[in-house]
């Protein structure tokens, strides 16, 4: 894939700098590292964000996530690797990248209301948002993800 714009932190590095700065407030925001990263990449599946799913993939076994719950996160639906809080987290991500579908039911905030409490609420609505901006960026402008190390050079 060919990128429509070579590196577009270049082109507006005060936005840049802004969406890394929200970012680091939310990592501070007292919601699990994991969680976050189990986020980001729920996120990026839906939006088809190559980027993204390989960056939070890498990330999340970094931060000391399984292959499985890696492999499994699409179908969390039928899986019983993920918490009840996971749970809430994932229907909600999904809930929200797809809002022009859901319309942000009930339910699924019915759901993350039993499992976080209002702060948290919002610190994973904004980061639901921020890793959708992000997906945005990178599909619009087809940014390209990194090669993988265990294939070598391609």
């Amino acid at each position: 894939m060919t990128p429509r714009v070579e590196n577009p932190y270049d082109h507006a590095p005060a936005a840049i700098k802004a969406m890394m700065a929200v970012e680091a407030s939310l990592r501070q925001g007292g919601l699990e590292r994991g969680l976050l990263d189990l986020v980001k990449l729920r996120a990026s599946q839906i939006n088809g964000c190559a980027y993204c799913i390989g960056l939070h993939a890498t990330e999340a076994r970094r931060h000391g996530e399984s292959e499985m719950r890696i492999y499994l996160l699409d179908a969390w639906r039928e899986s019983s690797l993920y918490t009840p809080r996971e749970q809430a987290a994932l229907a909600w991500t999904e809930a929200l990248t797809r809002l022009s579908e859901t319309g942000a039911p009930d339910a699924d905030y019915a759901r993350l209301r039993e499992a976080y409490m209002e702060g948290e609420q919002v610190q994973l609505t904004l980061q639901i948002g921020a890793i959708n901006l992000w997906n945005r960026l990178q599909v619009g402008l087809r940014g390209v993800h990194e090669p993988d190390p265990s294939r070598g050079a391609a």
